[in-house]
């Protein structure tokens, strides 16, 4: 479960130029391959990729990966389901590039992260990764400051008596622990362990760094 805030909201709309001027970063590797460059996007949704206005480019295949398929209406454009953890339907470097956005911090402990860090440097020849940093002051799934520092205990004590960003007030003890355990969020330093041939890209905002980027490009 992400952050949705409102596009009309100072939130919001920091959070869209933050989202298009990775998108653009992003489209500068695709652009610097031969064409068509097909696309695996891990965690990836229709309304996103139109978001992002690439609806009128024909010299991408893009290739939706998700826990559940939904109708695309995009051409070039398919939605499968599948595990971020598990993309034995996809032989070693299937795609150009694999793009995923916001994903990794919710598929489970660090060995669920390992396993999805490792299919994605599998199946890709090139690949691009986001998450938001740990060290950011500001968690910005419930966006609560410091929240992803306090105790457990006390994360759910929050999460069952206020409603946090998009996420409702939980209704009992096990949704709170549900909600909050969902999410793992990675240091500067674990993002390299997970993708030692990357570049690790630190996106600012105020002088902090408030996401992550992890870049491969094919020697």
């Amino acid at each position: 479960m992400g952050l949705m805030l409102s596009d009309y909201s100072p939130e919001g709309s920091l959070r869209n130029r933050l989202r298009r001027e990775r998108f653009a970063l992003f489209l500068e590797l695709v652009d610097s391959l031969p064409k068509p460059v097909k696309i695996l996007d891990v965690g990836g949704t229709v309304n996103y990729w139109k978001v992002m206005g690439i609806q009128e480019r024909t010299d991408l295949e893009v290739t939706l990966l998700n826990i559940v398929a939904e109708p695309v209406d995009i051409p070039r454009m398919q939605s499968l389901a599948g595990d971020a953890r598990n993309l034995s339907q996809f032989g070693d470097g299937s795609f150009d590039v694999v793009f995923s956005n916001s994903v990794i911090e919710h598929v489970g402990d660090e060995h669920d992260q390992q396993r999805m860090a490792d299919e994605i440097r599998r199946v890709g020849k090139n690949y691009f990764l986001q998450t938001p940093n740990y060290y950011f002051p500001i968690e910005p799934h419930f966006q609560c400051p410091l929240f992803h520092y306090l105790p457990e205990w006390f994360r759910v004590r929050l999460v069952k008596t206020f409603s946090l960003a998009t996420y409702p007030r939980a209704k009992d003890t096990v949704q709170a622990l549900a909600w909050v355990r969902e999410i793992r969020l990675l240091t500067p330093n674990q993002v390299k362990a997970f993708f030692p041939d990357a570049n690790v890209v630190r996106e600012k905002y105020f002088g902090l760094t408030k996401s992550l980027m992890a870049i491969s490009r094919a020697k």
